[in-house]
């Protein structure tokens, strides 16, 4: 790395800074320590423009798109606004519909409500619960994991190839593991599914907070984020995508807003009349904050600008694995292999440590805070531990012997904010914890391993 460069990606904790960046929490050990969050995966911790942002609009707050006071006509601005500058981040097409929704997950439950009849689904075991769990009502294909991304593409190109090829299908994928970090290959992934007639839906969850993310260039149909992992606060997602499915299903929830004409019949039952636009999906008083709060981090990771992101991560995401290459009872799991590109979230395991005791002695210890367990994808986390989904682990004694499989991973995940103190505390941690063991003794409670007092 050159030193403009290095200087370059220095400046990213400075122009991001995010909250509870100088929160401390004390040790078991003694004494209090700057909390070193590298749970990314799960949650990244917001921006401190996002919530200054949403703090200046506060006082300001009023009911929306129906309201004839000055404070609802500004909310009502400032939400569609929000979704301009959404649809603007993740560069829809213009007749695109964008929808505020919850989560990821709420986004993609919703597209699962909006299938056509005898719609074929394809989804890979590799996926997160949140996109893999939702198609309950459709006729589902779960792929192999592939070892490699051209694998993935052929394994997907011969399983539609296989299908009816006159019904509706959808293709599920995620662009980035939230358990290995590693890129997929979604742009020929969307040219598989188009040439066999087929639909795409991108989950983004873990990679729109760390690469650009075009839907006309990646040439996906839909795609579903969550504002929790783009630095906005919980309670907030998006589903953008092509608006037929959409204006042709049952609202998603039906109430207020979504309506544009009710009427009640001499039978005394009721006709009603559905918006199709994004109001269709919609119903009930919308999460302004949460629209807004998206908005913001979508305006400030654009502003600070994705290459200097991506390479300011690529600076963490070597450090962190360099580090743990040098401790031989460690172990990162992986798909695709270690040359793959990946954004910064690393899954391994400890030769002989029960994971959950071991992020539970971090935590503790060293003030760190990673995750362990299945991570919302239990069958790629048993696939790539080779574990027997029937067994369980136990906190108090390691859950297997050197050289035995592990039962479970932990996870370690970083972005924007991340200094690097907090990635070299973890592995200095890590080496320490594998050498010399835990300096505190530790119990199960409620399935959980904590430290016992």
């Amino acid at each position: 790395m050159s030193v403009s460069t290095a200087a370059a990606v220095q400046t990213i904790c400075a122009q991001l800074p995010v909250l509870g960046r100088d929160v401390t929490v004390p040790l078991v050990t003694g004494g209090e320590v700057t909390y070193a969050a590298l749970d990314y995966a799960a949650s990244a911790p917001a921006l401190q423009r996002v919530w200054d942002d949403v703090a200046a609009y506060a006082p300001y707050y009023g009911s929306v798109h129906r309201g004839a006071g000055y404070l609802s006509q500004l909310s009502t601005d400032l939400f569609e606004n929000a979704r301009k500058t959404v649809e603007e981040f993740l560069d829809c097409r213009a007749d695109d519909q964008l929808i505020f929704t919850r989560s990821t997950t709420d986004s993609l439950n919703l597209l699962a409500a909006a299938l056509p009849a005898d719609c074929q689904v394809f989804v890979f075991e590799t996926e997160h619960h949140a996109s893999l769990l939702p198609w309950k009502d459709a006729r589902v294909t779960c792929l192999d994991a592939p070892r490699t991304p051209a694998q993935a593409v052929e394994t997907l190109e011969q399983a539609l190839a296989a299908r009816d090829p006159y019904g509706p299908a959808l293709v599920c994928v995620t662009g980035a593991s939230n358990v290995t970090g590693e890129l997929w290959p979604i742009r020929e992934l969307a040219a598989a599914a188009h040439a066999h007639g087929a639909r795409i839906v991108l989950d983004a969850a873990q990679l729109a907070p760390h690469h650009p993310v075009s839907v006309q260039d990646l040439d996906v149909d839909w795609i579903a984020f969550s504002g929790h992992k783009l630095y906005a606060p919980f309670g907030s997602g998006v589903l953008a995508g092509r608006a037929d499915w959409l204006q042709a299903a049952d609202p998603y929830l039906a109430g207020g807003g979504a309506s544009r004409k009710v009427t009640r019949r001499e039978d005394g039952g009721v006709d009603v009349e559905w918006h199709d636009s994004a109001a269709r999906h919609e119903a009930g008083s919308p999460n302004v904050i949460g629209a807004y709060s998206i908005a913001s981090a979508c305006k400030a990771l654009t502003e600070a600008g994705f290459d200097t992101l991506v390479a300011r991560e690529q600076h963490l995401i070597e450090k962190v694995r360099a580090g743990l290459a040098e401790v031989p009872e460690v172990r990162v799991l992986s798909l695709f292999g270690d040359d793959a590109p990946r954004v910064g979230v690393i899954s391994f395991v400890v030769d002989g440590w029960n994971s959950s005791h071991f992020a539970a002695a971090l935590s503790a210890e060293y003030g760190i805070g990673v995750r362990d367990g299945l991570f919302c994808a239990h069958p790629l986390v048993r696939t790539l531990l080779g574990s027997d989904p029937q067994t369980q682990g136990e906190c108090g004694a390691p859950e297997a012997a050197p050289g035995e499989k592990s039962l479970n991973a932990i996870r370690v995940s970083f972005g924007a904010g991340t200094p690097d103190e907090h990635v070299e505390r973890f592995v200095g941690a890590v080496r320490e914890l594998v050498t010399k063991g835990a300096k505190w003794t530790y119990r199960t409670e409620n399935g959980r391993c904590v430290p016992a007092v």
